[in-house]
């Protein structure tokens, strides 16, 4: 196991999970049933961890058909998109 990739995947991913809004609707779930925070924790974790299983299964199909170069170009046009979007939408909520 390369634990380079491990932890620049950690890194990445916490960074971008950190206020998103799935830790926000687990933070209201949790606080909606202060008695089954294990519960919370538990639902949330699986959900998590289905979801990147998701995209590695995808990412491994898709890297058999397409370089990993011009997926980084895609994901990436996809994000500035994604931000210009959220910026637009914001300005045009007024």
């Amino acid at each position: 196991m390369d634990m380079k990739v491990m932890a620049t995947v950690f890194g990445i991913v916490f960074l971008a999970e950190l206020g998103d809004k799935t830790q926000l609707a687990t933070l209201l779930f949790a606080s909606k049933s202060p008695g089954n925070l294990v519960a919370v924790f538990i639902g949330a974790s699986a959900a998590l961890v289905v979801a990147s299983a998701m995209g590695v299964v995808a990412g491994g199909v898709i890297s058999q058909y397409v370089s990993p170069k011009h997926l980084s170009y895609v994901a990436g046009v996809g994000f500035l998109v994604i931000g210009a979007w959220t910026i637009w939408q914001g300005a045009n909520s007024g």
